[in-house]
């Protein structure tokens, strides 16, 4: 049996980073306002624990990002598909130093990627190297948090 999964990125700044990335794969930020009102209203979390995003209450310290085509749960905002979740962790706001252990590969194409390379940094992405080898060609790129991924 499959397991159902999420890809959980430690970051500093989770509402930056899900906007990023939305952008940067075509995904929709995820809206967990409704989930937000009914724990606010029933006390469960505080406002300290949530912001004000496009006029919706999010959480203050996770964001996440979910394709379009993907189911949603209603009653969360949820997303029950691909999905990259971003959490805020105290030690992510100090200067990034190592390499990923996991990143992505966001395959666009030889003929699309100068121009996707390009679109990713007026996001705010880096280019960290060009690798040009035997098995093919990439570009190394970091997100706005220094976290690194390739474009094909």
């Amino acid at each position: 049996m499959a397991v159902h999964w999420k890809l959980v990125v430690d970051c500093a700044d989770p509402l930056a980073q899900a906007a990023f990335w939305a952008e940067a794969l075509g995904y929709e930020r995820e809206d967990n306002s409704a989930l937000v009102k009914r724990l606010l209203a029933s006390g469960v979390v505080g406002e300290e624990q949530t912001v004000l995003v496009d006029g919706r209450r999010a959480w203050r310290h996770a964001a996440a990002v979910r394709h379009a085509e993907d189911p949603v749960d209603p009653a969360t905002g949820t997303g029950l598909g691909r999905r990259l979740l971003f959490q805020a962790v105290p030690e992510a706001r100090e200067d990034k130093r190592a390499k990923n252990r996991l990143h992505l590969d966001l395959h666009v194409g030889a003929a699309r990627r100068d121009a996707e390379v390009e679109r990713l940094k007026g996001l705010g992405a880096a280019v960290l190297r060009v690798v040009d080898e035997v098995s093919g060609s990439h570009v190394v790129l970091a997100d706005p948090e220094g976290n690194e991924f390739c474009v094909q």
